[in-house]
């Protein structure tokens, strides 16, 4: 049955190429690839630069702000440090859910849509939860949502509606599932479905290498690579501390560290006089580009202090599907992508010995790092395909409606 698919999101890449929600960007491009229409309802943001319809995807964004600079609701703007709720974004998120949910409402019943499809239970499920009306709903959960929903009460009672409304529920990692269900959501119509990864784009090439590594300028030098957003689940100060510690054993060793957030300045402080460079955030191409350059790619997630912790990041699949080898941590959704040993090395949370150990390891032993490499790349492209997610979301659509 070919279905009209309302999805409701709070993050979307602004323009092409932008790192910001690109793991929703292919999800609903996948689904309209699959014959099915697809109406993407978001908030607007002062950076977005979108046609009305791309790949069969037609975008609805939804204004809230009588500013631009109040436009804080989503896009990676409403949490500060990914740990607590800006003061702006608390007191914008009753005028944007409304909006949002009005959009959403106007657009499923102008365009008579079959299935409504919420990204994060918090808020975009709530908002698609409140639009549906009599429609299947179909919620997709993606890390900072159920961490909000674990932390505050409101928001917690709200995904517990959301999910009793809910036909099906999606989480990208096996983490995210089990806390899902804790929060109130059905064993039954709950499922794992991993991300996807861009594996044409996120590849070897050895021209593109030494590019790359001659307009860094730097040679034959041992180059790691890291990236995402500069908040405390992402570990980044352990990396930095791990490569204090290799400074005798490789002392021209580079880190490279790709991404923007509140702790850009406490991290600069930390990896004064190391070999760090902070490139900020970085188009997909860019990183892609990155990644085929570098000698290891180094995902340190934790679990924060306040409890937060990563689903499956995009980033660790997209170095995967480098072949560049990579160290990661257990935390979260890794464990499921990354087989110790085998295509990728994993190491405890939060330390920066281990860490420092196990890159020392990969950029001692190039045959067996770039076996790695090629086994993690053999895995992507088998199990990550993101026509592979797209379709187990038309699956999801099917027993809703069901």
């Amino acid at each position: 049955m070919r279905e009209v698919v309302v999805m409701v999101t709070t993050s979307y890449p602004r323009f092409p190429g932008d790192g910001i929600g690109s793991f929703i960007e292919p999800i609903a491009k996948g689904v309209a690839a699959l014959g099915h229409e697809v109406h993407l309802v978001a908030p607007w943001h002062p950076a977005i630069k979108r046609a009305r319809e791309e790949d069969g995807v037609f975008f609805h964004f939804f204004r809230y702000a009588p500013v631009a600079s109040l436009s804080v609701f989503g896009y990676a703007s409403s949490l500060r440090a990914d740990t607590d709720l800006r003061l702006a974004a608390w007191a914008m998120a009753p005028i944007a859910l409304a909006a949002g949910w009005f959009k959403a409402w106007r657009v499923a019943t102008k365009r008579r849509a079959t299935v409504m499809h919420g990204h994060w239970v918090i808020p975009g499920g709530v908002m698609a939860a409140a639009a549906a009306r009599g429609l299947p709903l179909v919620v997709s959960l993606h890390g900072s949502d159920v961490f909000v929903a674990e932390r505050h009460a409101v928001a917690g009672a709200a995904a517990r509606c959301v999910f009793g409304r809910a036909g099906a529920v999606t989480a990208c990692s096996d983490d995210l599932h089990r806390r899902a269900i804790a929060l109130g959501a059905d064993p039954a119509r709950t499922e794992t479905i991993p991300y996807g990864v861009d594996t044409a784009r996120f590849a070897p090439d050895a021209a593109m290498r030494a590019q790359v590594r001659e307009s860094l300028g730097v040679g034959d030098a041992p180059l790691v690579l890291a990236g995402g957003r500069l908040v405390s689940k992402k570990g980044f100060e352990y990396l930095i501390d791990a490569v204090r510690g290799l400074m005798d054993s490789h002392p021209a060793l580079q880190l490279i560290v790709a991404g923007d957030g509140d702790l850009a300045e406490s991290l600069r402080a930390r990896a004064a006089g190391l070999p760090v460079r902070f490139v900020g955030n970085q188009t997909q191409d860019a990183v892609a580009r990155l990644a085929a350059a570098a000698d290891v790619i180094a995902v340190p997630s934790i679990r924060d202090d306040a409890g937060n912790v990563d689903g499956l990041p995009n980033f660790a699949l997209e170095a995967l599907a480098s072949a560049t080898p990579v160290v990661a941590t257990v935390a979260g959704g890794l464990p499921q992508a990354i087989s110790d040993g085998d295509n990728g090395l994993l190491i405890p949370e939060r330390d920066p010995v281990a860490l420092a150990a196990a890159l020392k390891r990969l950029l001692g032993s190039t045959g067996d790092a770039r076996d790695m490499g090629a086994r993690a790349r053999a895995r992507v492209m088998r199990d990550h395909s993101w026509a592979q997610t797209a379709e187990r979301m038309a699956a999801a659509y099917m027993r809703a409606r069901a």
